[in-house]
Protein backbone atom coordinates (compact mmCIF):
# COMPACT_ATOMS: atom_id res chain seq x y z
CA UNK A 1 0.00 0.00 0.00
CA UNK A 2 1.04 3.37 -1.13
CA UNK A 3 1.69 5.63 2.02
CA UNK A 4 1.72 8.67 -0.22
CA UNK A 5 -1.02 7.71 -2.03
CA UNK A 6 -2.97 7.69 1.57
CA UNK A 7 -1.67 11.25 2.43
CA UNK A 8 -3.35 12.33 -0.87
CA UNK A 9 -6.06 10.96 -0.25
CA UNK A 10 -6.29 12.14 3.20
CA UNK A 11 -5.52 16.12 1.69
CA UNK A 12 -8.36 15.50 -0.77
CA UNK A 13 -11.29 14.89 1.47
CA UNK A 14 -9.89 17.65 4.07
CA UNK A 15 -10.20 20.25 0.74
CA UNK A 16 -13.80 18.73 0.25
CA UNK A 17 -14.27 19.01 4.27
CA UNK A 18 -13.19 22.42 3.90
CA UNK A 19 -15.03 23.49 0.45
CA UNK A 20 -18.39 22.33 2.59
CA UNK A 21 -17.45 24.62 6.03
CA UNK A 22 -16.49 27.74 4.30
CA UNK A 23 -19.93 27.32 2.03
CA UNK A 24 -21.66 26.41 5.12
CA UNK A 25 -19.93 29.67 7.24
CA UNK A 26 -20.99 32.07 4.13
CA UNK A 27 -24.96 30.84 4.33
CA UNK A 28 -25.00 31.00 8.08
CA UNK A 29 -23.15 34.89 7.99
CA UNK A 30 -25.59 35.71 5.01
CA UNK A 31 -28.80 34.75 7.26
CA UNK A 32 -27.24 36.66 10.31
CA UNK A 33 -26.59 39.79 8.24
CA UNK A 34 -29.98 39.65 6.10
CA UNK A 35 -32.09 42.35 7.10
CA UNK A 36 -35.09 40.02 7.28
CA UNK A 37 -33.05 38.93 10.51
CA UNK A 38 -33.14 42.02 12.23
CA UNK A 39 -34.21 41.36 15.68
CA UNK A 40 -37.51 42.71 16.48
CA UNK A 41 -37.72 41.58 20.19
CA UNK A 42 -35.64 39.60 22.64
CA UNK A 43 -37.39 36.09 21.09
CA UNK A 44 -36.42 36.86 18.12
CA UNK A 45 -33.04 34.96 17.68
CA UNK A 46 -32.73 33.69 14.59
CA UNK A 47 -29.80 36.10 13.54
CA UNK A 48 -28.18 35.69 16.99
CA UNK A 49 -28.42 31.86 16.40
CA UNK A 50 -26.79 32.15 12.61
CA UNK A 51 -24.13 34.22 13.93
CA UNK A 52 -23.01 31.77 16.36
CA UNK A 53 -23.66 28.65 14.21
CA UNK A 54 -21.31 31.18 11.07
CA UNK A 55 -18.66 31.54 13.83
CA UNK A 56 -18.53 27.98 14.40
CA UNK A 57 -18.29 27.47 11.05
CA UNK A 58 -15.44 29.60 10.58
CA UNK A 59 -13.93 27.84 13.55
CA UNK A 60 -14.31 24.68 11.52
CA UNK A 61 -12.91 26.08 8.74
CA UNK A 62 -10.47 27.14 10.06
CA UNK A 63 -9.49 23.49 11.80
CA UNK A 64 -9.12 22.07 8.25
CA UNK A 65 -6.87 24.65 7.16
CA UNK A 66 -4.42 23.58 9.97
CA UNK A 67 -5.05 20.07 9.42
CA UNK A 68 -4.05 20.41 5.59
CA UNK A 69 -1.04 21.90 6.51
CA UNK A 70 0.04 19.49 8.87
CA UNK A 71 -0.85 16.77 6.36
CA UNK A 72 0.77 18.52 3.23
CA UNK A 73 4.17 18.39 5.59
CA UNK A 74 3.84 15.04 6.46
CA UNK A 75 6.02 12.97 4.85
CA UNK A 76 5.35 8.73 6.02
CA UNK A 77 8.52 6.67 6.55
CA UNK A 78 9.12 3.53 6.21
CA UNK A 79 8.59 1.15 9.51
CA UNK A 80 11.59 0.60 11.52
CA UNK A 81 11.15 -2.60 13.50
CA UNK A 82 13.79 -1.06 16.50
CA UNK A 83 11.76 1.55 16.72
CA UNK A 84 8.23 0.21 16.32
CA UNK A 85 5.12 2.06 14.86
CA UNK A 86 5.50 5.58 14.75
CA UNK A 87 3.62 8.53 13.07
CA UNK A 88 3.13 7.18 9.31
CA UNK A 89 2.62 3.82 10.29
CA UNK A 90 -0.12 1.38 8.55
CA UNK A 91 -0.98 -0.97 10.60
CA UNK A 92 -3.09 -4.15 10.49
CA UNK A 93 -4.71 -5.22 13.70
CA UNK A 94 -6.87 -8.13 14.61
CA UNK A 95 -9.22 -8.52 17.41
CA UNK A 96 -10.62 -11.44 19.35
CA UNK A 97 -12.92 -12.34 16.73
CA UNK A 98 -10.10 -12.62 14.43
CA UNK A 99 -11.93 -9.20 12.53
CA UNK A 100 -8.75 -7.07 11.15
CA UNK A 101 -8.71 -3.59 10.48
CA UNK A 102 -6.13 -0.97 8.46
CA UNK A 103 -5.06 1.76 10.67
CA UNK A 104 -2.56 4.72 9.13
CA UNK A 105 -1.13 6.57 11.90
CA UNK A 106 -1.34 10.13 10.70
CA UNK A 107 -1.06 13.84 11.95
CA UNK A 108 -4.12 15.63 14.48
CA UNK A 109 -7.01 16.50 11.88
CA UNK A 110 -7.26 13.72 9.80
CA UNK A 111 -9.46 11.47 11.49
CA UNK A 112 -11.54 9.80 8.37
CA UNK A 113 -12.16 6.45 6.77
CA UNK A 114 -10.26 5.73 3.06
CA UNK A 115 -11.27 3.40 0.39
CA UNK A 116 -7.81 2.51 -1.27
CA UNK A 117 -9.00 -0.19 -3.84
CA UNK A 118 -11.03 -3.00 -2.30
CA UNK A 119 -9.19 -2.38 1.19
CA UNK A 120 -10.66 -0.03 3.82
CA UNK A 121 -8.25 2.22 5.70
CA UNK A 122 -9.06 3.89 9.07
CA UNK A 123 -6.50 7.09 9.08
CA UNK A 124 -6.24 7.74 12.91
CA UNK A 125 -3.72 10.39 15.01
CA UNK A 126 -1.34 9.35 17.38
CA UNK A 127 -3.04 11.51 19.57
CA UNK A 128 -6.23 9.17 19.77
CA UNK A 129 -6.85 6.50 22.73
CA UNK A 130 -5.65 3.74 20.35
CA UNK A 131 -2.71 6.05 18.39
CA UNK A 132 -1.50 6.26 21.68
CA UNK A 133 -1.35 2.62 22.78
CA UNK A 134 0.20 1.53 18.91
CA UNK A 135 3.58 3.34 19.40
CA UNK A 136 6.37 1.87 19.80
CA UNK A 137 4.85 -1.53 19.23
CA UNK A 138 5.79 -4.39 17.24
CA UNK A 139 4.47 -7.20 14.77
CA UNK A 140 3.03 -9.43 17.18
CA UNK A 141 2.17 -7.48 20.03
CA UNK A 142 -0.70 -6.91 21.98
CA UNK A 143 -2.61 -3.49 21.44
CA UNK A 144 -5.23 -3.11 24.28
CA UNK A 145 -7.52 0.07 25.19
CA UNK A 146 -10.43 0.91 27.06
CA UNK A 147 -13.32 2.19 25.97
CA UNK A 148 -15.99 3.26 27.86
CA UNK A 149 -16.61 -0.45 30.78
CA UNK A 150 -14.93 -3.02 27.89
CA UNK A 151 -11.31 -3.21 27.63
CA UNK A 152 -10.80 -3.68 23.81
CA UNK A 153 -7.79 -6.06 23.02
CA UNK A 154 -5.92 -6.52 19.39
CA UNK A 155 -3.12 -8.36 18.03
CA UNK A 156 -0.51 -6.44 15.78
CA UNK A 157 -0.54 -8.56 12.44
CA UNK A 158 1.54 -6.56 10.15
CA UNK A 159 3.61 -3.19 9.80
CA UNK A 160 4.43 -1.61 7.13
Amino acid sequence: MDKSLLTQLVLERLAEDLLQAEQAARTAHETATHEENIAENKYDTLGLEAAYLATGQARRAEAIRQAMASWRQFRPRPYNASQGIQLGALVCLVDSEDKQQQLFLGPDGGSMKLLSGDQLIQVMSSESPLGRAMLGKCEGDEVSIQVAQTRQQFEVVRVQ
